[in-house]
C-alpha cells in the first residue's frame, strides 16, 4: 500500500511539470551609437574608435553589428574627420588632434536617416598616488584612494575606471572639492598582493555625468529579469534628425584621459 501511494505520488509532481514560454513584446531595433573619444597626451598616436549596433531582443546572444554606415566628426573651426570602417559595426580615425573650448560634431549616416551630437572637449587633471589598506565586512577586502588635484577654475565632472581582473566605475563632481586634493574611492574583494592594477580619470561634461549617474541607478536596481519593472529609457545626446522619434541609444563624448598603475602590497 505504501509503494502504491509513493508511485502515485510521484506521478503528480512529475506529471505537473509545464514549460512556460515567456513572451516578451519585441519593438523595432534602434541604432546605438557608442562614441567615446578618449585621449592620453603620453601616446604619440590615439586611434579613436566608433561602435554602432542595434538594438535586440531580450533573450538573444548576440548584440547585430551596423555596417555600410558613415561616420565623421566635423569640428568648429571647419576640420572634417572621416573614419572608416575597419570591421563590422566598429569606425576608426586616428588624425583628430583635439582642442579645449572647440566644438565637435558627430555625424552617422544609416539607413537614409541622419544622426547628430555636439560636444567639447575636456582635459583632465593627472592622478598623484594611491592609498591603501585594508577593510570592508570580515576586514580583509582591499581598498585603495586614488588622489588627484582638482583645479579651481571650473566646475568639473570625472569619469573614473579601476582594472584588475574586473573592472569599477565612479563617477564624481568637484562641488565640495573644489580647488582641492581629493580623492576617488574602490574596493576589490578579489585584489591580491603582487596584483598590477590599473586606475584612470576622464574628464566629462555635466551631460555625460547626468547620463552615467541614471544608468549607474538603474544598473544598482534591475537585477529582477525580465518580471521585474523595467527602467525607464536612458536618452544621450545623440539625434535623429531625420526621424527625431526614431531615436538612438549612446552618447559621444571626447575627454582626455591620465592613468596610473599600481602594485598591490
Amino acid at each position: 500500500m505504501k509503494k502504491i501511494s509513493f508511485i502515485l505520488l510521484l506521478i503528480m509532481f512529475t506529471s505537473c511539470e509545464d514549460v512556460i514560454d515567456v513572451e516578451l513584446e519585441e519593438s523595432e531595433p534602434r541604432l546605438v551609437i557608442e562614441a567615446s573619444l578618449v585621449w592620453n597626451d603620453e601616446e604619440e598616436t590615439s586611434i579613436q574608435s566608433v561602435k554602432l549596433t542595434t538594438t535586440a531582443p531580450y533573450f538573444d546572444n548576440e548584440v547585430p553589428p551596423v555596417t555600410g554606415a558613415r561616420v565623421k566628426v566635423t569640428s568648429e573651426t571647419g576640420q572634417v574627420y572621416l573614419f572608416e570602417e575597419v570591421g563590422e559595426g566598429i569606425y576608426q580615425n586616428d588624425d583628430i588632434t583635439p582642442e579645449e573650448n572647440i566644438t565637435y560634431q558627430l555625424e552617422v549616416l544609416y539607413e537614409n536617416e541622419v544622426y547628430t551630437a555636439t560636444e567639447e572637449y575636456y582635459t583632465t587633471p593627472d592622478l598623484l598616488f594611491v592609498e591603501q589598506e585594508l577593510g570592508g565586512f570580515s576586514g580583509d577586502e582591499y581598498e585603495f584612494k586614488v588622489f588627484y588635484e582638482d583645479p579651481e577654475d571650473a566646475v568639473n565632472f570625472y569619469f573614473f575606471r579601476y582594472l584588475n581582473e574586473q573592472y569599477s566605475l565612479q563617477i564624481y563632481n568637484d562641488e565640495f572639492t573644489n580647488g582641492n586634493q581629493t580623492f576617488a574611492f574602490f574596493s576589490d574583494e578579489d585584489a591580491e598582493e603582487g596584483d598590477l592594477v590599473l586606475f584612470e580619470i576622464q574628464g566629462i561634461s555635466e551631460g555625460f555625468y547626468d547620463y552615467m549617474f541614471i544608468l549607474r541607478s538603474q544598473a544598482g536596481n534591475s537585477n529582477g529579469g525580465p518580471f521585474q519593472t523595467q527602467p525607464s529609457i536612458v536618452r544621450g545626446n545623440i539625434i535623429n534628425q531625420t526621424n527625431p522619434e526614431n531615436f538612438p541609444f549612446g552618447y559621444f563624448r571626447l575627454s582626455e584621459v591620465d592613468t596610473l598603475s599600481y602594485e598591490v602590497n
